[in-house]
């Protein structure tokens, strides 16, 4: 098999006419999405049981077993038994997210570029199974597609010549910071179109699947860089692999846009589902917390159960800065009450492990949806 030649961007064989009622489905149930999240005082704390699921479902499309629940309490306590091929999943997905997070950074002092891809792909391989796979470099070498032990004669996908990526880079990065027609056919293709030229030797499809949020964010269509595609992705995982390859094949980008702008639209509705469960849940404890612990730092422990819903009561008092005895109080009051359960009593030195079961329920939720 050959290695794929990428069409240069712009394309000229977009069905423009036959996309139009997906695009207009997609772009109104992305901005219903970005209200909910524009209504959202602190989005990134809020969300980040969300963000964790986000790396947890991305990571899964490329072979990790590990579940939200298993990070969260692998960073409540380091120090449980874990196999080594837990543990490596659980680090790749802790990596996922700090790309993501430190991308976002980011984007606040410039805009995205392949710079900053090569410094998230840094970090989404560092201490993993990647981290021979020559993190934040451009392959030098030729790769592909194919069942271990295969050879590349029979490989399902041969990306294109290391000689042909850094051009393809360009070209790719030159219309990203173009207009177009529509941005979420954009986004589409520009998302295709990086998985196809594979610019690294690992890693492509995660790094592909980051850019969705942060495109959407950097294009301004959405006012949070919080959007999560990747449910829809791996329930689908077989007809999203095929459409890419049909690009690949024989060309067919319609279909592949068809399908992209399909997965926005039921991932923009389910998104808003689960953020709008979250705020009431929210909401919801902004009135109980205050009155079961009647303390001045009922916010700033609503804040801190939310960001990490898994945690030792230290890793409570750290993130919360409420002071030692005030924050045990709370903890105690909170338990009692039935807002939190103790997953792990005091062992030792070791402390307790707490956990806010609502807003797992929430998050194990997700998790269902993406399996049916």
């Amino acid at each position: 098999m050959e290695p794929y030649i990428p069409d240069t961007l712009p394309l000229e064989t977009i069905d423009w006419i036959a996309h139009i009622p997906h695009i207009g489905k997609a772009n109104a149930a992305l901005a219903r999405y970005d209200g909910i999240l524009r209504g959202m005082v602190n989005p990134r704390i809020l969300l980040s049981p969300m963000t964790t699921r986000e790396a947890v479902l991305s990571s899964r499309i490329e072979g990790t077993q590990a579940s939200l629940e298993d990070v969260l309490q692998y960073e409540a306590d380091s120090k449980i038994s874990l196999t080594p091929e837990k543990h490596a999943d659980i680090q790749e997905i802790i990596n996922y997210r700090t790309a993501m997070n430190t991308a976002v950074d980011y984007l606040q002092k410039r805009p995205l570029c392949t710079n900053m891809i090569r410094d998230i792909h840094r970090i989404l391989l560092t201490s993993t199974r990647g981290r021979d796979r020559a993190p934040g470099e451009i392959r030098r070498t030729q790769n592909y597609i194919a069942p271990a032990s295969t050879p590349i004669e029979a490989a399902t996908f041969v990306p294109p010549s290391p000689l042909m990526v850094m051009d393809a880079l360009s070209n790719w990065e030159i219309y990203l910071h173009s207009e177009e027609k529509d941005t979420l056919v954009q986004l589409a293709i520009l998302k295709a179109q990086f998985e196809l030229i594979h610019p690294f030797s690992d890693g492509n499809g995660r790094i592909g699947r980051m850019l969705v949020p942060l495109i959407l964010y950097s294009k301004k269509l959405l006012g949070s860089p919080m959007f999560y595609i990747s449910a829809y992705l791996e329930q689908n995982r077989d007809e999203y692999y095929e459409r890419l390859l049909a690009i690949s094949r024989s060309g067919d980008w319609n279909d592949w846009i068809s399908f992209f702008l399909r997965a926005v639209v039921e991932q923009a509705e389910e998104n808003g589902q689960k953020v709008q469960h979250i705020l009431m849940l929210y909401d919801d404890m902004k009135q109980k917390v205050p009155e079961i612990t009647h303390s001045k730092y009922a916010i700033q422990a609503i804040d801190a159960i939310f960001s990490r819903p898994i945690f030792q009561s230290l890793d409570f008092i750290r993130s919360s800065k409420i002071p030692k005895e005030s924050a045990k109080r709370i903890l105690s009051g909170l338990k009692n009450a039935g807002v939190l359960e103790v997953m792990r009593e005091r062992i030792g030195r070791r402390p307790a492990v707490y956990v806010f079961p609502q807003l797992i329920a929430i998050s194990e939720v997700v998790e269902v949806v993406s399996h049916t």
